[in-house]
């Protein structure tokens, strides 16, 4: 079998987690292939809710081998937890079952540091991070100074590693940020033990992966961030430091294109985005604060409320674009329950010039002259959390989706009608 694709259509928290969670029984391998843990990817399931910052979505299928992947960047102290709170709910994260890929780059507390010393010194032009140490860690990546997970191997020589870079950005800290070392001996200690925890876990990620194909078995990839955060596709510099779109699997995973079958969009019914950065069809008013609350919109790493707006078609039909989408999965189609009428972007207009494509490629201060063009559509007042069936939907529901469909050229086979892995509306 081929591989799958997972990519957020959008900026990100589309339900990614769900999805993976719901396609993982078809698989044998699950893999994140990019970012780190500034994503959160939820899953609600067997009366649990996952969290999800670092280990693959699918963790709870016992028979799915769940691999972080060379393209991601690992905060060890994070996984190490999530492994622990994992295995208190009784799921196995053995290394037979959790796998890191040795050519994963690792995160330092002095990337966390450099992180929160460069957002805070942007002053208003602040990019709105996690501040996790994301992209200054892709950054030595790019620099060929950073450390690959597989040093974990020799815990004594990683250690020696870790306190070298630690120094090396303690200079920068002190002397471009004015702020005080961070302790390298203690930081060495701390990663010594991580490497010790986590040194059987190591695996060629790129060779587990041919396995899996070369033996006709499915790879499953889960994407981290949304389209629009891409470090090349997205909304620069308002972005995250890798590659979210499906071509990142591709290099985050170590494989080439003929072996991917599908490409999945995940895309809410309506559109959010966290921190800074231009969002046209954002919702400034009441009906924007009832999407957040009803939708529970605030992150899962952060905390932070999101922002949150009415559906892009344009946004949509430019992640079917750089992605290669052969589908997309809708959901929250039950947050805009009660809300009459629905709008929908369908264009953008500037001095009587329209597109029906996501200006991303004129730049940010360019689009924010581009003026969203709406179609209204008519909303419902029944409770879709028990759909199972397109019938079960109501007839303005299914107009809603069949819309998005027609417009995007992409067909949807998946509508997700509430948070509960079951609230699931498969269209194949």
């Amino acid at each position: 079998m081929p591989a799958i694709v997972v990519v957020g259509a959008q900026w990100g928290d589309e339900g990614k987690g769900r999805v993976v969670d719901g396609l993982a029984p078809q698989a044998h391998v699950v893999a994140r292939y990019n970012g780190g843990d500034n994503a959160g990817h939820t899953v609600v399931a067997e009366g649990h809710t996952l969290r999800l910052h670092l280990v693959p979505s699918a963790v709870l299928h016992p028979q799915v081998v769940c691999l972080i992947g060379g393209g991601v960047v690992v905060n060890p102290e994070r996984l190490v937890e999530e492994l622990d709170e994992l295995a208190g709910l009784g799921v196995d994260v053995g290394p037979d079952r959790i796998k890191l890929a040795a050519n994963a780059h690792i995160i330092l507390p002095t990337h966390r540091a450099l992180d929160g010393a460069r957002e805070a010194s942007r002053g208003k032009q602040a990019l709105g991070t996690t501040r996790r140490g994301i992209g200054p860690t892709y950054a030595d990546k790019a620099a060929r100074v950073g450390l690959r997970a597989g040093m974990m191997a020799d815990p004594e020589g990683f250690a020696e590693q870790v306190r070298t870079l630690v120094e090396t950005h303690n200079r920068l800290l002190q002397n471009h940020f004015g702020l005080e070392p961070l302790a390298a001996e203690e930081i060495a200690a701390r990663y010594h033990e991580y490497a010790r925890r986590l040194k059987d876990h190591l695996v060629d990620g790129s060779a587990l992966v041919a396995e899996t194909l070369e033996a006709g078995k499915t790879l499953l990839c889960e994407g981290a961030q949304g389209t629009l955060l891409d470090i090349d596709h997205g909304t620069y510099p308002f972005v995250t430091s890798s590659s979210t779109v499906a071509g990142g699997a591709l290099t985050g995973l170590g494989f080439g294109p003929r072996e991917v079958a599908r490409v999945i969009g995940v895309a809410k019914a309506y559109t959010t985005r966290v921190g800074a950065g231009p969002f046209p069809t954002e919702l400034l008013d009441e009906i924007g604060q009832r999407i957040r609350e009803v939708g529970g919109e605030y992150g899962t790493t952060t905390g932070r409320p999101r922002r949150c707006g009415w559906l892009d078609l344009t946004i949509l039909r430019y992640a079917a674009q750089v992605n290669g989408l052969t589908e997309l999965a809708l959901t929250k189609l039950d947050v805009l329950t009660g809300i009459d009428p629905l709008r929908v972007a369908v264009a953008y207009e500037r001095e009587g010039e329209r597109t029906d494509r996501f200006p991303a490629e004129f730049g940010i201060e360019a689009l924010a002259r581009w003026q969203p063009v709406y179609e209204e559509l008519p909303g419902w007042t029944e409770d879709i959390g028990h759909a199972r069936r397109w019938e079960d939907l109501p007839p303005q529901a299914q107009d809603y989706v069949a819309f998005v469909e027609e417009a995007v050229g992409v067909p949807i086979t998946l509508v997700g009608v509430g948070p509960d892995r079951e609230q699931s509306v498969w269209l194949t």
